[in-house]
């Protein structure tokens, strides 16, 4: 298992995305830190928040080489340096969790439109009972 946290600043926020790399399949997991978290900061969230985090579904990934070549291994270590932000495919996973997590909240709140309904109508049948018992 293969698992990479990049920080960058999102405007107005600084983000944390986790990708871990599991038989072939990524999977993602945004964070929203706020301030710019110092090394010990984002160190410490790891340790006490890793195992709390809720990854995406996993996204079937295509396989790395590693580069046998030092130097290709340094420029290519580089480059990730410069590049702020993340791949594609985690974007693409971001994207599904974040379409997975809106399914579950229209599901949640119609649900508790539902039963408020339910319960509003039988405190009206209450209301019609006690009524009529009054004559």
């Amino acid at each position: 298992m293969e698992t990479k946290l990049t920080v960058y600043f999102d405007d107005p926020f600084w983000v944390g995305v986790f990708e871990r790399i599991e038989d072939g399949k990524l999977s993602v997991c945004k964070v929203t830190f706020g301030a710019e978290p110092k090394d010990y900061e984002v160190w410490e969230f790891v340790l006490k928040h890793y195992y709390e985090l809720k990854f995406s579904s996993a996204v079937e990934t295509g396989s790395r080489s590693a580069a046998d070549n030092p130097k290709r291994r340094q420029r290519n270590a580089r480059k990730q340096l410069e590049h702020s932000g993340v791949g594609t495919k985690s974007q693409q996973a971001l994207q599904m969790q974040l379409e997975q997590n809106k399914q579950e909240r229209k599901v949640k709140s119609r649900e508790q439109k539902l039963a408020e309904e339910e319960r509003l109508f039988a405190l009206k049948q209450q209301k019609k009972k006690e009524k009529h018992k009054g004559r």
